[in-house]
């Protein structure tokens, strides 16, 4: 797989990665077995970066992936977890978590961006993983916790990574805006992006994307299909964007975009999948992975050569914004494995 260098750092990243959220019971339950065949088939397929956290199943994300990639030579792929929701005793148990994630509550998650908040959660995640390091670690969704983010969590991480313990630090989150902040502001290596730079919202130019490519800094996309609607070649009603219902609006919309990426002998999904990477800041698409089909999918979707005339008839009959960069992505950027 081709891979990106995390600008000053040791790290490097695969164009695609493994999201791991899905794999800890993301709104239904994955049995064991396909968790861990996903994972198997994702690294068949050449992928080498895989994304969880703690939030992702109260930990069982981390666990299910850490089991799967344990045994498999440590040097050649990245792993990357996140601090500032920390797992702690539920004394309130009510029977399943209410966030998401179809897993008993007998944990619960605390907010805790300090210091010490950062090095219990880092210790925890590699108690449950069972690896020896972490290859990147993002601050989770500090949207409300900038101040203690910023001036606790960030250095806490930037000494970490200064002592060679960690490899690169971030941020990652649903918006645009503090991201920017973060690489502007704070010593953080890169961010991840959550849904603000897809084919219905490009909102991350306005902030993020310029503030990453002045800075150097690397960007890594997420949330590419908008929770669904983007997913499919023929949108329909009913379908989710950004964890909710899908207005008829945007649904239109993603109906005029399929239709453009159909006379250009592609796919909704495969030109959503590419889209990210027609910014030159954008180094990643990570998608979550529920099991080995959705796997061979995402990597048969990846491998699609794009033509750059699509994002030009996209442009012009203003379905995506007219500052979106050419990019080249169908040049170069979509055969990555």
């Amino acid at each position: 797989m081709e891979h990106a260098k995390i600008a000053d750092t040791p790290v490097e990243l695969g164009r695609l990665g493994f999201g791991a959220s899905v794999i800890g019971n993301l709104y239904r339950v994955t049995p064991a077995d396909e968790a861990r065949a996903a994972v198997e088939t994702a690294w068949e397929s050449g992928i080498r970066y895989f994304d969880t956290a703690p939030h992702y199943g109260l930990g069982l994300s981390e666990r299910r992936l850490g089991g799967a990639l344990r045994g498999l030579p440590r040097d050649s792929y990245v792993i990357s977890s996140k601090v500032g929701r920390l797992l702690v005793a539920n004394d309130r148990p009510r029977g399943m978590d209410d966030e998401g994630f179809v897993v008993r509550d007998d944990l619960r998650r605390q907010w805790d961006f300090s210091r010490d908040g950062v090095l219990r959660s880092l210790e925890a995640t590699l108690e449950r993983t069972g690896l020896d390091r972490l290859d990147v670690v993002y601050l989770h969704d500090p949207d409300d916790h900038w101040r203690q983010a910023a001036e606790e969590a960030v250095p806490a991480l930037a000494e970490l990574r200064d002592q060679g313990v960690i490899g690169a630090i971030g941020a990652g989150m649903n918006q645009s805006a503090m991201l920017a902040r973060f690489l502007r502001e704070t010593a953080v290596d890169l961010v991840m992006l959550a849904g603000r730079y897809t084919l219905l919202d490009q909102s991350a130019l306005d902030d993020v994307l310029p503030a990453a490519r002045e800075l150097g800094k690397a960007v890594v996309a997420v949330g590419v299909f908008n929770s669904g609607l983007l997913s499919r070649d023929h949108p329909a009603e009913g379908m989710k964007y950004d964890y909710q219902d899908a207005p008829p609006d945007l649904v239109a919309r993603a109906r005029a975009i399929a239709e453009v990426c159909t006379a250009h002998g592609t796919s909704l999904p495969a030109a959503a999948m590419a889209f990210p990477r027609t910014h030159p800041s954008i180094i990643n698409v990570t998608l979550g992975m529920r099991n080995p089909e959705q796997v061979r999918r995402n990597v048969a979707l990846h491998g699609q050569v794009i033509p750059d005339a699509l994002w030009d008839d996209l442009r012009a009959q203003g379905l995506i914004r007219s500052d979106v960069p050419d990019g080249g992505a169908g040049r170069k950027g979509s055969r990555c494995l």
